[in-house]
């Protein structure tokens, strides 16, 4: 199975008081990227960055010595949505049997989550979506679920809806198959609306939409302090504790959820 992947890094990572375009920041002495490459490296073929214009030239220096990489960029900062969608001339060129989604600093997921998620992706026949995902208190993002644990919708803090005291969370990793991406992705596009708080066009609505429509697969992380995203200074302390403490774990996840 042949798989691309998206990284849409277009932050500038202001909250994380770096000079560094956020992508580029280091995480006990490396860039981001840079532990996304080694992660994904048993598992995709290609990677796609999309990146700021004010910060692409550096983005683009990174990605010549990394090799296998291509950087795109997004304009304006219109959301998720838009930022994957600006793959599609790599999906096209490549035509790869499924399409990985990251956030850039999601860098603590385990290998077994990752390793989970290319068996899921890789069923036949495939969902059109599969994805990890973490339970946490005060979340974010929450997941609603139907008495057939079918997603239904989903929760945002940032366009201000009122959330649960503990929640199911995504972890900012996707797999979704070439056809989903090609056809249904782009359908929901046409049709959506920004958020209400933020004017975005965020990715993870289309998640219920989909649903809806197609298999979606979620399974559970295999530790929660992999799902930690850095966004400020004290996350970044947190994953980098992370990532040195954690060697020799070999947990696997549990079974997927529909």
């Amino acid at each position: 199975m042949s798989r691309l992947l998206v990284v849409p890094a277009a932050g500038l990572g202001t909250r994380l008081r770096s000079t560094r375009p956020k992508a580029l920041v280091h995480v006990n002495g490396r860039p981001m990227l840079d532990h996304l490459l080694d992660l994904y490296a048993p598992h995709v073929e290609y990677t796609v960055v999309v990146a700021h214009p004010s910060f692409a030239g550096d983005v683009e220096a990174w990605a010549d010595e990394a090799g296998c990489c291509e950087v795109v960029c997004q304009p304006s900062p219109t959301g998720m949505l838009d930022a994957i969608l600006l793959a599609d001339s790599a999906v096209s060129r490549l035509r790869p049997d499924s399409i990985w989604i990251t956030w850039c600093d999601q860098v603590g997921v385990l290998p077994a989550t990752i390793e989970r998620l290319a068996l899921v992706s890789a069923a036949e026949p495939p969902p059109a979506l599969a994805f990890p995902t973490v339970r946490r208190a005060q979340p974010y993002i929450h997941f609603g679920r139907d008495a057939d644990g079918r997603i239904t919708r989903v929760l945002h803090r940032r366009e201000g809806d009122e959330m649960p005291g503990e929640g199911e969370s995504d972890m900012g990793v996707f797999a979704i198959s070439r056809e989903a991406f090609v056809r249904d992705l782009h359908e929901y596009a046409s049709i959506v609306e920004p958020g209400r708080a933020t004017g975005e066009r965020n990715f993870l609505p289309f998640i219920p939409w989909l649903a809806s429509r197609a298999g979606v697969l979620t399974f559970p992380c295999t530790d929660p302090r992999e799902a930690i995203g850095i966004n400020t200074p004290e996350e970044l302390r947190d994953v980098e504790q992370w990532l040195r403490q954690r060697s020799g774990l070999n947990v696997r996840p549990d079974t997927p959820r529909p």
